[in-house]
């Protein structure tokens, strides 16, 4: 199976999108696709979010989709079903585990600790998201791991910005950032979609 960094297609930055509406969703997407971006993660944060990956997958066909904040096996098929091409979580636990070794898409499964990481590569995970990455030791914690934790890489999200982007992708255990900063609830709510183009490619320079 292709693994998610291969997905990525060597894309350093996982944008995510936070719809209240699928329209919005479709808007985010596109101005996310118009700064050369061909891969998104829309969070199940909200009750339209299924429906803005199923459209922005109709509307924005050029994108590879995932769900994000998948925390059950309920959300997790929920989203199979929607269409994602693939799956990320905010935390682990053996059940989820067991049923994300079972998805026939690339998985991201969220890790915060030590224990989180070492679970994660028991059940065969070795490309992992940090989160909260600022709370759970920025890059520090990152750099520290990576010689006890030798085949795992990681995408930390989670307080990641403009400003300390490159503190994690200058590490060799770092194969992209996530965050949400290149599409900011002003400028949603604005509709100042050219602001989102911009600060995503600022963001993959």
């Amino acid at each position: 199976m292709t693994s998610f960094s291969e997905l990525m297609s060597g894309q350093t930055l996982l944008p995510i999108i936070q719809a209240d509406t699928p329209e919005q969703g479709v808007q985010i997407a596109k101005a996310m696709a118009d700064a050369g971006l061909t891969l998104v993660e829309v969070v199940l944060r909200t009750e339209a979010s299924l429906d803005a990956l199923k459209a922005i997958k109709e509307q924005v066909p050029e994108l590879k989709v995932g769900a994000g904040t998948v925390i059950n096996e309920t959300i997790l098929q929920q989203a199979i079903d929607a269409g994602s091409d693939f799956i990320v979580t905010p935390a682990v636990s053996p059940k989820l585990l067991s049923a994300l070794t079972k998805c026939n898409v690339p998985v991201l499964p969220g890790v915060s600790n030590t224990g989180d990481i070492l679970m994660a590569l028991e059940y065969g995970f070795k490309e992992q998201k940090l989160f909260p990455a600022s709370l759970a030791g920025g890059a520090p914690f990152v750099s520290a791991v990576s010689s006890v934790f030798r085949e795992v890489s990681f995408c930390p999200t989670g307080g990641v910005s403009e400003k300390n982007k490159m503190d994690y992708l200058s590490l060799s255990n770092v194969f992209a950032v996530g965050g949400t900063w290149v599409a900011k609830k002003e400028w949603v709510k604005e509709q100042n979609w050219q602001a989102i183009t911009g600060s995503c490619i600022e963001a993959i320079k």
